[in-house]
């Protein structure tokens, strides 16, 4: 009988090459959950999630899934996750689901925080979770131009890959911008929430609001930058230490 494990994981991706497994380089999330996993169950274990993260970014709840025929004990796999993985990689949750589930095909949405920390003053603690701006930001305006990018769209500007074999169009429902007081200035929250993102598309999207903040652009343009379609239209990409997967949404019941 296969059974259908799905994890829930965070993460702190500081020092890894981003989530995906990669040729000659074994220090990825992915390698390190699928390693563990296949010592412990004993057979080979391939992990599929709700999508990718880039080297340095964050997750707070990556929801991945894997098959297996041996009867797990996921009460002991729990306790043999704590014991066995490094600090920085933690399975907040582990449940047996339905054999359809699929971590990135089930998903229906996903949310994406980017985190800024808008101040003069630099905070040595957060310099691996946020991304520090000495100039204060026109948050006013950076909201402006979050509307038009909210919506159905064609989001190719806004991606990385040179070539795009699917289509490029997404559903952005929400962008909110939330401000917190922090010595001489403020914490932005950039929250991004969508059925899906293109490689990279988050991170072009933060850096094109922040232009906007910087008075480097208008919130006008936007409609102008999807319509280009092409990469150099929008704005720089913003670093990845600042961005984290907050959560992921199924419709599908977790219970097989």
């Amino acid at each position: 009988m296969q059974h259908n494990i799905k994890l829930t994981i965070s993460y702190d991706g500081t020092r890894y090459h981003g989530w995906q497994s990669q040729k000659q380089i074994e220090n990825t999330i992915q390698n390190r959950l699928e390693t563990m996993l296949t010592r412990y169950i004993g057979e080979e274990i391939s992990l599929s999630a709700s999508g990718r993260t880039d080297a340095g970014v964050h997750a707070l709840a990556q929801v991945a899934n894997f098959h297996t025929s041996q009867d797990v004990d996921l009460e002991q796999l729990r306790n043999a996750f704590y014991e066995y993985l490094p600090q920085d990689i933690v399975v907040t949750d582990i449940c047996e689901v339905d054999s359809r589930f699929h971590a990135r095909l089930s998903a229906v949405s996903k949310r994406y925080r980017y985190r800024i920390w808008n101040s003069p003053q630099l905070d040595v603690f957060q310099r691996n979770y946020v991304w520090q701006l000495p100039d204060l930001l026109d948050v006013s305006a950076m909201r402006q131009a979050a509307e038009y990018l909210t919506g159905t769209h064609d989001f190719l500007s806004f991606c990385s890959l040179k070539r795009m074999k699917k289509s490029s169009v997404r559903t952005v429902t929400d962008i909110a911008i939330t401000e917190r007081k922090i010595p001489y200035g403020k914490e932005l929250l950039l929250d991004f929430t969508g059925n899906g993102f293109l490689y990279n598309m988050v991170r072009i999207l933060t850096g094109t609001l922040v232009e906007v903040g910087q008075g480097k652009r208008l919130p006008g343009e936007m409609p102008d930058i999807l319509k280009a379609r092409k990469r150099q239209a929008a704005g720089m990409t913003a670093p990845p230490m600042g961005l984290m997967l907050m959560e992921v949404h199924y419709k599908m019941p977790d219970t097989p």
